[in-house]
C-alpha cells in the first residue's frame, strides 16, 4: 500500500468538494440569505484540501488494489462529513442529524431527517439536491476525470468505486470513459430543467428535481415531494428521467451514437423494462376501482413503481393508503433495484439475471447429472468465480438488511417499519413503509438507529464488498 499518495488523492477529493459549496454560497450571495455557514465550511474544507496536499506530496504516485478500496471507503466517509458542516453551522440539526442528511444525500439515498422543507433557506435545499447530484454519478468517478491532471491515475479507484459484475467501459481510456459519462449526466440533467419549466415548475424547484431525480436521489423542495405540484405532467416528465437514470449509462452512450441494436438486444435492459411493465400493472390493477380514473391510477402506479425500483424515492401520493398487494409490490422492488452502470442502488438487475440463469442451470444439472450446462450472458460463458461473487453479494446483502433490521426493532418499531428501514437505507431508495412511510421521515428515530442506517447507505452506495473487505484482517495483513 502507499498510505502517503492515499492522504494526498482523498486532500485532493477535499479541494473539489470545497469547491462544490461555493455553489450554495454563490446562491446563498444571489439570494439575499446567510452565507456564514458556507462560507465556513467551503473555506475550511478547500484549506484543509490544499494543505493536506502539500504535505502528502510524494514522488511514488502508484495506486495499488488495496490503495483504491482504502480511498473509496475513506472518500465517501469524509465527504459525507464535509457534507453536513453547512447544516450544523447554519443551525438547522444537530451534528448525527447532519451526518445522516448528509449521508442520504451524497448516497442519493433520500431519506431525511427534515420535518419541514419550507423551514430551511433555499440554498440549503440546494446544497441537499448538489449532494445527490455529486453522489449519484459517484465523487471517485468525477475525480479521476481531472485527477490525472494532476499526475495521479485513476484505475484502482474505478474498479472500487464500481465492483459490479461486469465492467463495461464505454472507451479503452478510463478518463474518456469518466468524462463521456458526466457528459451525458450533464445533457440529461439540463434536458429535464427544460421540460420542467415548460410543465410550469419554477427554476428553482426544476434545477433541485432535476439534480435529484438524474441521481436517483428523492429530496424534494417540498414537504409532500412531487405530489405537492399535482401535476400530471410534472409526474410524466419525472417518471421518464427516473427510468432513464435508472438504465446504464453505456446505452445511453451507445444510443446517442446510434447503435440502436445493441440498446435493444440488452438482456439487462429488457429484464429491466419488463419488471416496470408487469409491477405497474399490478398496482393499477389492484388500486383501481370503477368510480376512479383509470389514467390517473395508471399514472401513479408508473410513477411510484419507478420511483422506488431506481430507487431514487420520489412520491406523488400516499402509498400506505395502497392494498397491501401494491405495497408488497413496492417492498420487492426496494431490494430489486436499478440496472448495473446507473445511478439507482438496490441489487441491480444484472445481478437478478445472472443469479436467474444460474438457478435454472443447477435445477437442469440435477435432472440431467452428465449434462454440460453452462451459464451464458452476451453470448459469452459466465465463469464460476463470478456467479460465486453474485451469490456472496446476495448473502452479504440479505445479512446487512437482517442486522439493520434487528438494530430498528431492538428499538421497539414494528417488524414492517424495520424492515423498509433497513432495505430503503441499503438499497438507497428513500422513503419505506410504516412509522418511515411516504409522508413520513426519520427525524424521531433514535440516534444509534440513525447512524446504523448511515452506515447501510454507504455499504449499498458502495455495494457491499468495498466497505467489507476494509473489515477483513486478510485485508491489512501484508
Amino acid at each position: 500500500m502507499n498510505p502517503r499518495f492515499d492522504l494526498h488523492v482523498l486532500a485532493w477529493l477535499l479541494v473539489i468538494v470545497g469547491a462544490f459549496l461555493a455553489v450554495p454560497l454563490l446562491a446563498a450571495l444571489f439570494l439575499g440569505e446567510p452565507t456564514g455557514p458556507f462560507l465556513a465550511s467551503c473555506g475550511a474544507t478547500v484549506l484543509i484540501g490544499l494543505g493536506m496536499a502539500r504535505v502528502t506530496r510524494t514522488e511514488d504516485r502508484r495506486l495499488r488494489p488495496r490503495d483504491g478500496f482504502v480511498v473509496v471507503g475513506a472518500a465517501w466517509l469524509v465527504t459525507s462529513l464535509v457534507g453536513a458542516l453547512p447544516y450544523v453551522a447554519a443551525g438547522t440539526l444537530g451534528p448525527i442529524d447532519a451526518l445522516f442528511e448528509s449521508v442520504s444525500g451524497f448516497t442519493t439515498t433520500g431519506s431525511t431527517v427534515v420535518t419541514d422543507t419550507t423551514s430551511l433557506a433555499r440554498s440549503l435545499l440546494l446544497w441537499r439536491a448538489l449532494t445527490h447530484w455529486i453522489g449519484g454519478m459517484g465523487i471517485i468517478l468525477f475525480t479521476i476525470a481531472i485527477l490525472p491532471l494532476l499526475g495521479i491515475g485513476g484505475m484502482q479507484l474505478f474498479r472500487a468505486e464500481v465492483p459490479g459484475p461486469v465492467a463495461d467501459k464505454v472507451r479503452p481510456r478510463l478518463v474518456e470513459t469518466a468524462r463521456i459519462l458526466w457528459v451525458i449526466y450533464l445533457g440529461l440533467t439540463a434536458a429535464e430543467i427544460v421540460a420542467l419549466l415548460l410543465c410550469g415548475m419554477s427554476f428553482f424547484d426544476s434545477v433541485c428535481h432535476s439534480f435529484a431525480t438524474l441521481a436517483t436521489g428523492g429530496f424534494s423542495t417540498r414537504n409532500q415531494s412531487v405530489g405537492e405540484f399535482d401535476s400530471a405532467a410534472i409526474e410524466w416528465v419525472i417518471t421518464a428521467f427516473m427510468l432513464l437514470a435508472g438504465m446504464n449509462f453505456v446505452l445511453h452512450f451507445r444510443l446517442f451514437t446510434g447503435r440502436f441494436r445493441e440498446v435493444f438486444r440488452d438482456v439487462e435492459l429488457r429484464y429491466f423494462l419488463t419488471v416496470v411493465a408487469i409491477a405497474t400493472a399490478i398496482v393499477t390493477l389492484a388500486r383501481w376501482r370503477p368510480d376512479s380514473s383509470f389514467e390517473a391510477d395508471s399514472r401513479s402506479a408508473a410513477f411510484h413503481v419507478v420511483s422506488i425500483v431506481t430507487t431514487t424515492g420520489f412520491v406523488a401520493g400516499d402509498f400506505e393508503l395502497w392494498p397491501s398487494l401494491a405495497q408488497f409490490v413496492l417492498l420487492v422492488l426496494m431490494v430489486l433495484g436499478g440496472m448495473s452502470g446507473s445511478t439507482g442502488g438496490g441489487v441491480k438487475s444484472l445481478r437478478i439475471v445472472l443469479a436467474v440463469r444460474s438457478l435454472r442451470a443447477t435445477l437442469h444439472r440435477l435432472l440431467h447429472p452428465h449434462a454440460v450446462i453452462p451459464v451464458k450472458y452476451g453470448g459469452a460463458v459466465v465463469t464460476e468465480g463470478l456467479l460465486a461473487e453474485v451469490w456472496g453479494f446476495l448473502l452479504a446483502y440479505a445479512a446487512a438488511a437482517a442486522v439493520g433490521s434487528a438494530v430498528v426493532a431492538a428499538h421497539g418499531y414494528d417488524l414492517l417499519t424495520a424492515t423498509s428501514a433497513a432495505l430503503t437505507a441499503l438499497g438507497n431508495v428513500g422513503p419505506g413503509i410504516g412509522e418511515i412511510g411516504a409522508y413520513d421521515n426519520f427525524a424521531h428515530l433514535p440516534a444509534l438507529v440513525k447512524l446504523t442506517l448511515s452506515g447501510l447507505m454507504l455499504l449499498g452506495r458502495l455495494e457491499i464488498f468495498t466497505l467489507l473487505v476494509l473489515f477483513s484482517r486478510r485485508f491489512w495483513q501484508r
